[in-house]
């Protein structure tokens, strides 16, 4: 029997805290597919299938044929920035999209201006000359204001809901504190200008006491702490975090899992990775690039269970690196060269050289959340969504349940929970049902 799912009928709106290189590819690309300049690659949401019932069915809709999701001419864009140059100067400037593609849909995007940010150097120590920065006296003052941006937003383009996906920078790293551990605490923390708060933590309340489902890009813990997950639980609203999977680790989520079944030992991994864009220069900075070290570094070791394959990973070396190198842009270059061992122990190499565009890879995963937790709200699932963890790094998961990183598992997770949603039997995979009748 399948939920009751309300339509997805009027306008939905797309929040991101940051208008940089991500975000301005998201809004370009559904522009231009919607506009029928491109199709939307890269988007599961837009050009996945999910098979239905028994092989022999030969049922095998769109996945946006079979879930009832908003549709790509519903989405109205915006955002905060602490630059304030428009969605058109910010694509143009990140350099990701070529002008000529920019400018097919340039009329729209140059519309989409930037509300100002909650920003702190603090957490991003890198980013520098920033122009459009809310000045709040307290915490407090900050969180009322971008709940009244969110507001407006709303009513100037009569939105029918409203979804937050962070694309801002990758903050500075530090472990969860006594503000975090309850939502009483963290709202004492608003009132006394606690200092362990993030500027992305006040986006994620704002967010959330305004029954907007809220999405983590960056490797920040955000809303991965207590406190937002009980704010989340008690006003039944999405939440799904984070950093989303995009280059070396995409790559790493699907090799490791192919080794591991193969029962192939690992003897060392070693990963660098190059980039010159914003997201890069803010990462030279070496409290920001913790955050995405932890992120990247947890992996490989939930895929690969060093506890119950000792001779195989038990002694893994594994060392991420990302270096800021201005040329490359946003063209990033992730190289990994993997020490593997097979029968009776004898050593063999993989090397992996991954030229990708990150922003190319994240946009597509930020509109899919964007439809999904949309989804998920309209279908009344609040709190972590963790059948969303196929796109993230670190996904998100109940408290003392460790996560599922292997992407085919990930996969098979997203359909068999959107199976479930629409009343549609579960895919096992057993197949003996096909055996078991010729017997008979």
């Amino acid at each position: 029997m399948s939920q009751h799912i309300q339509r997805p009928d009027g306008r939905l709106g797309i929040l991101t805290p940051g208008m940089g290189a991500v975000s301005t590819t998201l809004y370009a690309g559904v522009l231009a597919a919607r506009q029928g300049f491109g199709p939307p690659i890269g988007s599961l949401t837009q050009m996945g299938h999910i098979r239905l019932g028994r092989r022999t069915d030969k049922r095998n809709p769109l996945i946006r044929d079979f879930v009832p999701l908003a549709s790509l001419d519903d989405i109205v864009f915006g955002g905060w920035d602490p630059y304030d140059e428009d969605a058109y100067s910010a694509a143009m400037r990140a350099g990701v999209l070529q002008p000529e593609h920019l400018e097919s849909v340039g009329d729209e995007l140059r519309t989409i201006t930037p509300m100002s940010a909650v920003f702190s150097s603090e957490w991003v120590s890198r980013l520098e000359d920033t122009d459009n920065v809310k000045t709040p006296g307290s915490m407090r003052e900050a969180v009322e204001n971008l709940m009244t941006d969110i507001d407006k937003f709303r009513a100037d383009n009569q939105l029918d809901r409203v979804v937050m996906v962070w694309c801002g920078s990758t903050e500075a790293y530090r472990p969860p504190g006594p503000v975090h551990q309850s939502l009483a605490a963290f709202e004492n923390g608003l009132d006394n200008d606690d200092p362990e708060i993030t500027p992305s933590q006040l986006y994620a309340y704002a967010s959330l006491q305004m029954d907007v489902p809220f999405a983590n890009g960056a490797p920040n813990l955000t809303v991965d702490v207590p406190a937002m997950v009980e704010l989340a639980t008690k006003r039944n609203v999405p939440i799904a975090g984070k950093d989303y999977k995009t280059g070396q680790t995409l790559m790493k989520t699907i090799i490791a899992p192919g080794l591991k079944a193969r029962m192939l030992g690992i003897s060392g991994w070693f990963s660098t990775n190059i980039l010159g864009n914003r997201d890069g220069e803010v990462l030279d900075a070496p409290e920001n690039f913790r955050s995405k070290e932890v992120s990247k570094l947890g992996v490989l070791e939930q895929i690969l269970q060093p506890e119950e394959h000792p001779d195989l990973y038990g002694d893994l070396y594994h060392k991420v690196r990302i270096n800021y190198y201005p040329p490359r842009g946003d063209d990033k270059e992730g190289w990994d060269n993997i020490d593997i061992f097979g029968w009776l122990g004898y050593p063999m190499q993989i090397k992996v050289d991954f030229l990708c565009r990150d922003s190319i890879l994240a946009a597509p995963l930020a509109l899919d959340l964007a439809l999904f937790l949309d989804l998920a709200q309209r279908a009344d699932m609040g709190g972590v969504q963790e059948w969303l963890s196929f796109y993230f790094k670190s996904p998100q998961t109940a408290e003392g349940l460790y996560p599922e990183n292997d992407l085919f598992i990930q996969l098979k997770k997203l359909k068999n929970n959107l199976r479930h949603m629409m009343g549609e039997d579960l895919i096992t995979h057993l197949g003996t049902e096909y055996y078991d009748e010729e017997s008979e």
